[in-house]
């Protein structure tokens, strides 16, 4: 444990009972001291800071709490939906024993690489019972709300054990890393990122490891939890893994005589981490790599997703000092505002770097927030909303393998926790310093200093809006008497975000053409696109449904038709009664194209199996 106050000398950051031997000149209290960082018991104050983080994540996601069902939270529908199909799909490969990593009930029939996207093997494998008794819907709401909550309380309870001695330094950092504009703007549909809670466990794994003792235990503990991250998150588990070199390499350059003798008990450990990662991890390592449907890079430049110098002084669309202009041509879209701390934040935190100039962990911090936030800049630097021809630091790794498919705007994810971990020493630092004669004043105007910067960046709720019904046919299950099991419906207008809806209300019970997802622009080409090239009948029907033709079909179309539904591999069409742009005037083209419909329930069916089996 570093000693409670900053002075002269430096400090590392060694856990309690290291400091002797680190050479720490006031060492923490001894073993049995009560109350020490590693040895708290859960206590009536944890209970209230996990009340607190809880209803903080009902606060930013209240509005899509009133209907669950009925509603899409957040700025990004889109992304949500296709987190309610994973989720969906995860029920159902777990129910239906079917593999986690790829399917054909998206994009039929050629399928979905999910280790390219996003699988959320392990959340889905936890929610599935919530899933099939609720609905995707409900659990997706259930995951992003928790990922808040269980975020901050797991920095809270990692800083509290093994770093600072206050709980309220401990909150505030916890507070931060979790409800900080990073996690807020991810929580418009990336609950993969938000899901941050093992983070801090990972974190402090791998500095225990450089204390030696434990090795195989040490060792075996980190994999397992590197492990769960990986089906969680593999973007996360990357970014986690990226800052942990970013800490060994900022104590190297900080202590580097240290840094080398505590380096020498990590390799054993990590040896042992990387063979168990390594043997649960290989099939989907295969297929996010080799696999079917594997995608090389991400769709665009890195640029489109970075951010910019100016990013860091702004305020969020979600916060209290922002709004829905205050981020605009400063973020990619609303979901990539992983910085905009504004300049009381920023200030704050150079006076504490300054004031805590001697303290290794401060300077530690400070270089891997400073380092990260400027890979978040992309391949070259900004001036304002623009950017120049001058190469930035990301230019340097924007073609290795892996930084290639890296959505750049997320490095400052690393610098979000940089700065919530700095907040935590800063503030133990002030409360030891309660007991000096200027301490107490000195503890005051630090948290007032503290409030008043957080306050501008604390969340608002994220808006909600209503989303457009699935039908009856599907939510009440008379689809199955229609489309066996593995084979496809095809909802119409046939585009990605209607397939998904209706898939998810069936927990992926059918195939769906087309989708919402990452894969290669064709068997031949693994560049990463956005979905696929519609069938021509997809193009003839959203055509129809957009006004841009008439409803005359020829010979050549229905031909077509009936050809596009065969590669399908549908079993029915399906048109929704009400909803639908131009719906007479579609059921007058699927009538040409398939035959006279029927009405099923709330829906018009055209069954194909006679053109497809």
């Amino acid at each position: 444990m570093t000693s409670p106050a900053p002075d002269t000398r430096d400090r590392e950051p060694v856990p309690a009972g290291d400091a002797q031997e680190a050479g720490a000149d006031t060492p923490g209290p001894g073993p049995e001291a009560e109350g020490r960082p590693g040895r708290r018991r859960w206590s009536r104050v944890d209970a209230v800071v996990a009340l607190v983080f809880l209803a903080g994540a009902f606060w930013v996601t209240a509005r899509g709490w009133r209907d669950p069902g009925g509603r899409l939270l957040g700025s990004r529908p889109n992304d949500q939906g296709f987190n309610e199909w994973m989720l969906a799909y995860a029920a159902h490969a777990v129910s239906h024993l079917e593999n986690p990593f790829f399917t054909t009930l998206q994009n039929a029939p050629t399928g979905v690489n999910l280790m390219t996207n996003v699988g959320l093997q392990l959340p889905g494998l936890v929610l599935a019972p919530v899933t099939l008794l609720f609905g995707a819907s409900f659990s997706y709401l259930l995951f992003i709300t928790l990922n808040l909550a269980g975020t901050g309380y797991a920095w809270y309870h990692v800083l509290s054990r093994h770093l600072v001695d206050s709980r309220a330094a401990a909150f505030v950092g916890g507070l931060f890393c979790a409800f900080a504009p990073a996690l807020v703007s991810h929580s418009n549909g990336h609950p993969h990122i938000t899901a941050q809670w093992l983070v801090p466990f990972i974190v402090w794994r791998v500095v225990a490891l450089s204390r030696g003792g434990h090795v195989v235990r040490d060792g075996l503990v980190l994999g397992g939890l590197v492990v769960a991250q990986f089906f969680v998150s593999l973007e996360i588990l990357f970014l986690t893994a990226l800052g942990c070199l970013m800490l060994v390499l900022a104590y190297l350059a900080v202590r580097p005589r240290d840094a080398v003798r505590r380096w020498r008990p990590m390799l054993p450990g990590l040896a042992i981490t990387a063979v168990l990662v390594g043997a649960a991890a290989a099939y989907p390592l295969w297929m996010q790599f080799a696999g079917p449907q594997h995608r090389v890079g991400h769709p665009g430049t890195p640029d489109i997703y970075a951010l910019k110098l100016g990013s860091y002084v702004r305020f969020a669309t979600q916060s209290v000092a922002g709004g829905p202009t205050s981020a605009v041509g400063w973020a990619p879209n609303t979901t990539e505002q992983a910085s905009f701390y504004g300049w009381s934040l920023l200030v704050l935190a150079a006076g504490a770097l300054w004031w805590l100039r001697r303290d290794v962990t401060a300077r530690v911090l400070g270089v891997v927030g400073l380092v990260s936030a400027l890979f978040s800049i992309g391949t070259t630097w900004t001036s304002g909303t623009r950017r120049t021809d001058i190469p930035a630091p990301f230019a340097l790794v924007q073609d290795l393998p892996v930084f290639d498919s890296v959505v750049v705007a997320r490095f400052a994810l690393i610098t979000t926790v940089a700065l919530g971990v700095l907040l935590a020493v800063a503030g133990d630092r002030l409360a030891a310093r309660r007991d000096e004669p200027s301490g107490r004043l000195a503890a005051r105007v630090g948290a007032v200093a503290v409030a008043a910067a957080l306050l501008p960046v604390l969340p608002v709720p994220l808006e909600a809006r209503g989303r457009t019904p699935v039908p009856e046919f599907v939510t009440g299950g008379a689809w199955r008497d229609h489309v066996a099991p593995g084979r496809t419906l095809v909802p119409v207008p046939v585009n990605g975000m209607t397939s998904l809806y209706w898939s998810s209300a069936a927990v992926a019970g059918f195939a769906v053409p087309e989708g919402y997802f990452l894969g290669p622009v064709s068997a031949t080409d693994a560049t990463g696109r956005w979905g696929v090239d519609p069938q021509p009948t997809a193009k003839l029907l959203t055509a129809v449904s957009r006004g841009e033709r008439d409803t005359a079909v020829g010979p050549a179309d229905i031909a077509q038709a009936r050809a596009d539904v065969r590669y399908w591999k549908a079993d029915a069409v399906a048109l929704p009664d009400r909803g639908a742009r131009r719906h007479d005037d579609l059921k007058v083209v699927l009538d040409a194209l398939y035959g006279p419909g029927r009405r099923v329930d709330d829906v018009w069916l055209w069954d194909v199996r006679p053109f497809t089996r």
